[in-house]
């Protein structure tokens, strides 16, 4: 249960303005993860190998087939069963008690000054994709997951309800990921519980790694 909440923290600071929208996130269950051994070396190394290295990756995430915006209409046709959440209550009160997994679902919730804003929705029949829901249980963002999840290196990418893409990750492990924006910028470098910027420099803290 820890691992999904360390990789929703990772996708969702991509998007920290919850007030128009909500934060991206990813859960992800309990499923066997296959991964080799990674070495964090993003402070040591030269600028010129960070920025291959972030050329190297962002070329894996946005190949020919990366779709940038969806049909509309197609989109939300393929969701069309989840544009409004329909245990929208049960759902609501069982994050809103602090429940993270029931036998079909995982769960979490995203809150600001205490109040529950929005919460994200992994069905355990389809673990390759991630629903978000603001608080009255529209949908808000997909996540999408590469064929090979959860087996690292594995991607995510996210889009809006209407089909936009909004961001980016490669996942090198449980620890190590990098982040893109919509643009194919790059945010920055994830090690644990810090992320580095182009530069190394240390930008930004998450507690719950």
């Amino acid at each position: 249960m820890k691992k999904f909440l360390i990789i929703l923290f990772v996708v969702m600071i991509g998007k920290v303005s919850l007030g128009a929208d909500l934060a991206q996130g990813v859960i992800n269950e309990n499923p066997v993860t296959i991964a080799a051994e990674i070495v964090f070396d993003w402070i040591n190394i030269n600028q010129l190998d960070r920025d291959a290295a972030i050329i190297k990756y962002q070329t894996e995430l946005f190949g020919e087939d990366t779709v940038y915006k969806y049909n509309k209409k197609e989109f939300r046709n393929e969701y069309k069963d989840f544009l409004k959440d329909k245990e929208h209550k049960r759902h609501y009160m069982l994050v809103s008690n602090g429940v993270k997994e029931t036998d079909d679902e995982n769960l979490c919730g995203f809150y600001r000054k205490n109040i529950l804003i929005s919460y994200a929705i992994q069905y355990k029949r389809d673990l390759k994709t991630v629903l978000y829901y603001d608080a009255m249980g529209k949908l808000r963002y997909v996540d999408k997951f590469s064929d090979n999840y959860p087996n690292f290196p594995y991607m995510s990418k996210q889009y809006r309800s209407n089909g936009k893409l909004v961001s980016a990750i490669y996942f090198m492990s449980h620890d190590m990921q990098y982040m893109y924006n919509d643009d194919k910028s790059f945010k920055g470098a994830w090690y644990k519980n810090q992320m580095y910027d182009r530069k190394a420099k240390p930008v930004l803290t998450r507690s719950n790694w």
